[in-house]
């Protein structure tokens, strides 16, 4: 049965007229107290990927659950769903099982804080924030085992329970908690964070309601969901037709050595309505790569993906979300069945947006962006400290690298750049003062960025230098299927990791391994990969091919992609750019929408030769062999 919610005041709110003087304030108001959520969080956490890296996500929603502000929410009402008890004024709900709400988190590691904001006795809002916190137990150090098999491999679990009762505190559920992890110090601080963001965000609601009025801050509430409702349905007719489009595209490999997994969808307009329809995606693997898509959470980012690339300026919310229909088969890659494993969902989840921009930019390429950095690749480093003040105490670094961002029809894809628009670097000198290694080199790499018109962004190659003995895991992806480019641009270069052994010996490393031994000495390069190319390369102006010789962002021989010859003294040659562009152009032929590189047999034939690595076995659905081959 759904929750119950206890108000001891049942009087509705009701609908008032409000001037749009009065709906900008509120609404700039409520974007500064999501903000001040953040900067709570930052400054009361403990561990790098929240304090350093802000991976949290705040959210405010309305009396019914709806998100107003945030980023990743739009959960609530999943929740309300699944969690039999009751609400009432001083209580905050926590929780980390995806199962246990709908994938309102989509892993374990994921924290929930959820607070119930009453007024007068009435419930006029929620907050919620939740984080990834560093470690929650399980069989590997940072909790995200590569091979698991089901979810309890993967740390505590933890279901929608009451962590403030009434205004009363659980600290025995938090010993209880705290106790299954490597670095309860982190994780208590983490979670103080994501509850003092909540309580940020109730008290400047109830302080934006008592300045003016519950029923003027209702009814803005409720002006801002249906003003988006009116601007998006707007945008579907504008851009969605009623002719079905489909795209697909893959997670390279499980980490067990099967793979590609492919992910499609197809979409199309009727009644109004956008249809999503997920049929075609490979079934839920054996591995940990599964992802609980929560339907709501996929509609939001359909819905900043509309509003990003056709009108950035309109403040996306819940409105719009009656406007459209998803369609998610169970069992699948996307809707796996319970036990199945979920740490490693982060790969799916980024191939998401790829496959968004593949959908929305066929009926119009000139809004069609290429393949980009969907994922967020994680590097972890554990192990017992050897230098001086800290020999003896234990280590574990949880990092999360960037990429390079699309082509776009705007411009150049940014290099070295986060999928999570909120997300910052680690200081390479935060790194340095509280882990035993060495940053000897974070810098772009050349040409990993699709050549085009607009260039697509570099990855960037990170350099470590271990200097204790330990062990190192990696999670990445875009190893053996390029990211594509699109309107005749070329696809991105593809992830690569190095160990160069402190023996003179080196190894490539695959892009989901885990249990690494590293000694003092060893040197790994964490190369991630570049985005597509936008546009036709030869269109691209010589002189800045030139300047970005100069800058180290593409080689001499790079730049022959754009057709780009460069004299000895780097100044382009005018005659022989003349004559390779000529060339070029005579035997391409027609450019294609989508560039993919080569197809799946090819990449299978080459994959050793051009990565160092033996091609993943493709996963036979119908026996079910590879699942009882990866038991073994």
């Amino acid at each position: 049965m759904p929750a119950e919610i206890i108000q001891t005041n049942d009087t509705p709110f009701e609908r008032v007229a409000i001037d749009p003087v009065t709906l900008d304030i509120i609404e700039n108001a409520l974007r500064n107290a999501r903000i001040e959520m953040d900067a709570t969080l930052v400054r009361t956490a403990m561990s790098p990927g929240i304090r350093e890296q802000g991976d949290a996500f705040p959210l405010i929603a309305d009396a019914k659950g709806k998100m107003i502000v945030g980023q990743f929410g739009s959960f609530i009402d999943g929740f309300l769903r699944q969690f039999d008890g009751t609400l009432e004024d001083g209580d905050m709900i926590f929780l980390s099982d995806p199962y246990s709400c709908e994938g309102a988190v989509s892993h374990s590691n994921d924290w929930l804080v959820l607070l119930p904001v009453f007024k007068d006795g009435r419930l006029i809002a929620y907050t919620a924030m939740f984080g990834h916190q560093s470690d929650i137990g399980g069989s590997v150090v940072g909790s995200m085992p590569i091979k698991a098999s089901s979810i309890f491999e993967e740390g505590v679990r933890i279901p929608p329970v009451k962590i403030w009762k009434k205004g009363e505190y659980n600290d025995d559920l938090m010993k209880l908690v705290m106790h299954q992890t490597r670095k309860p110090d982190w994780c208590q601080a983490d979670l103080n964070a994501l509850i003092a963001s909540c309580r940020v965000a109730s008290n400047r609601v109830i302080e934006m309601a008592g300045r003016f009025g519950d029923d003027v801050y209702f009814s803005a509430t409720q002006e801002l969901l249906e003003r988006n409702h009116r601007a998006m349905n707007a945008l579907i007719g504008m851009a969605i037709a009623e002719e079905p489009v489909s795209f697909e595209d893959y997670v390279c490999d499980d980490g067990k050595g099967f793979g590609p997994y492919k992910i499609k969808c197809t979409m199309w307009r009727e009644d109004g309505k956008v249809i999503l329809d997920f049929e075609g995606t490979d079934p839920q693997s054996a591995a940990s790569i599964n992802f609980y898509l929560n339907e709501n959470m996929f509609k939001m980012f359909f819905g900043i993906y509309m509003i990003m690339v056709f009108d950035p300026q309109i403040l996306f919310n819940d409105g719009f979300y009656d406007l459209i229909d998803v369609r998610i088969p169970e069992g699948s890659l996307l809707k796996p069945k319970f036990p199945a494993a979920l740490s490693g969902r982060t790969h799916a989840l980024g191939r998401i947006f790829d496959i968004l921009g593949g959908l929305l930019g066929q009926k119009t390429p000139e809004f069609l962006n290429a393949a980009g950095f969907s994922s967020s690749p994680h590097l972890f480093y554990s192990g017992w400290d050897n230098r001086e003040g800290k020999s003896g105490e234990w280590f574990q670094l949880f990092q999360i690298g960037f990429g390079g961002i699309p082509g776009r029809p705007m411009g150049d894809g940014p290099d070295g750049h986060s999928l999570w628009p909120g997300f910052t670097n680690v200081p390479n000198e935060f790194l340095e003062r509280y882990f035993p290694l060495r940053i000897e080199r974070y810098a772009t790499e050349p040409d990993s960025g699709g050549a085009g018109k607009h260039r697509g962004g570099n990855g960037i190659r990170m350099t470590y230098r271990f200097l204790a003995d330990g062990q190192i895991a990696v999670h990445d992806d875009r190893w053996f299927v390029p990211p594509w480019g699109v309107n005749g641009g070329a696809p991105g270069g593809r992830a690569t990791k190095l160990l160069e052994r402190a023996d003179g010996t080196s190894e490539v490393v695959g892009n989901k391994v885990e249990d690494v031994d590293v000694k003092e000495g060893d040197l790994l390069h964490f190369v991630t990969w570049g985005g597509g190319g936008w546009g036709d390369p030869l269109e691209r102006d010589p002189e800045l091919v030139a300047l970005e010789v100069e800058q180290g962002l593409v080689t001499a021989e790079g730049a022959r992609a754009y057709g780009v010859v460069l004299a000895a003294d780097g100044t382009v040659d005018q005659n022989a750019t003349a004559a390779l562009r000529k060339e070029i152009t005579s035997d391409r032929g027609e450019l294609p929408l989508f560039d993919y590189g080569p197809n799946l047999d090819e990449l299978r034939a080459n994959c050793l030769a051009e990565t160092g690595l033996p091609a993943p076995t493709q996963p036979e659905w119908a026996n079910h062999k590879h699942m009882a081959e990866a038991a073994e």
